[in-house]
């Protein structure tokens, strides 16, 4: 009884050990993944922002602009790899109380590396023919790595490349930072009054419109979590050899201390679910393991007593010589 039980045991922890290695190297990339169902609202804000107003048809100044921005899993849609999500941004200047700008982005990506994928009736702004490449905004591969990615840019239209650019800390988690940087880049063209533009008579003129943007980001690397961002985006449109200009937006955009309070909090859930499946319980499953292992060969070791019945032969005097 001793020797099965002592098999038991020792097959057991042998098996203890066999998931802690899986455990470790094999379940993560299985389980640990962005989310199917994910809803998550998010502000930013800006101060001081300039741009060009439809609604009162000339430039604003000095305005507060916040930039309400809503995740939202799409019903139906996605697998055990691949997640679509909708991205509402809303922008809206808080000091005159009026809507300047919205967009919606849907995208599929792939759901531990965060690349996208075209697929899924993925469009920005409706136009399924802008080709969404590189790293979905917002987010980052989980074990995220200090290099250069290629995140894709829904104002460019196209992935730009974005910069390793140091570590640092976000509400005590350790994050790496990242640096986009867009220079005077083409993104369109509007047709409006030549007067709007500075430009004489009352013709339609159509100039192209260009996009500077120097964006930085604070990425738990763990998790892929973009805990904290700014984004100093310029947009205008201009007319060859300076004739026409017209300054569409000029921010500097970065969460509000409510929004950055949620993000992490988020994140700390979720380091909590990658902390408990990648060390805690490796570390738990390997020390049973090795404990029943030890302890299970021992008890089937056989015993190095003498045999059960078995009595060693009587040992006799010497005889003596009684010649000596």
């Amino acid at each position: 009884m001793r020797r099965v039980t002592g098999l038991i045991l020792a097959g057991l922890g042998a098996f203890l050990l066999v998931m802690a290695a899986a455990l470790r190297m094999y379940m993560p990339g299985q389980v640990v993944k962005f989310p199917l169902n994910e809803y998550l609202v998010a502000t930013l804000v800006g101060h001081n922002v300039s741009y060009f107003s439809p609604a009162k048809v000339r430039p604003v100044t000095g305005a507060t602009m916040t930039v309400t921005s809503t995740l939202k899993s799409v019903s139906g849609e996605g697998n055990a790899s691949t997640a679509v999500w909708d991205q509402f941004n809303y922008l809206y200047d808080q000091t005159n109380h009026q809507q300047f700008q919205y967009s919606i982005t849907r995208f599929a990506f792939n759901r531990r590396t965060a690349q996208l994928m075209n697929c899924c009736g993925a469009n920005v702004n409706g136009n399924p023919k802008i080709v969404q490449t590189g790293l979905a905004s917002g987010l980052w591969p989980m074990g995220t790595q200090q290099r250069t990615y290629q995140q894709f840019d829904a104002t460019a239209g196209k992935a730009v490349p974005v910069r390793f650019a140091g570590t640092g800390t976000v509400s005590g988690i350790r994050v790496y930072k990242f640096v986009e940087r867009v220079s005077n880049l083409k993104v369109g063209s509007q047709t409006l009054p030549a007067s709007l533009v500075g430009l004489k008579g009352n013709a339609n003129v159509t100039l192209p419109e260009y996009y500077t943007a120097a964006n930085t980001y604070w990425v738990d690397p763990v998790t892929g979590a973009q805990l904290n961002e700014v984004e100093k985006q310029h947009l205008s449109l201009a007319g060859a050899g300076g004739q026409g200009h017209l300054l569409l937006l000029n921010a500097s955009l970065t969460f509000t201390p409510q929004s950055l309070a949620k993000v992490v909090g988020v994140d700390n859930a979720a380091r909590t679910k990658v902390s408990l499946l990648t060390v805690i319980a490796p570390i738990a499953a390997g020390v049973l393991g090795l404990v029943g292992l030890i302890a299970g060969l021992l008890l089937a070791w056989p015993r190095r007593e003498g045999r059960h019945g078995y009595e060693a032969p009587p040992q006799t005097a010497p005889i003596l010589d009684p010649a000596r």
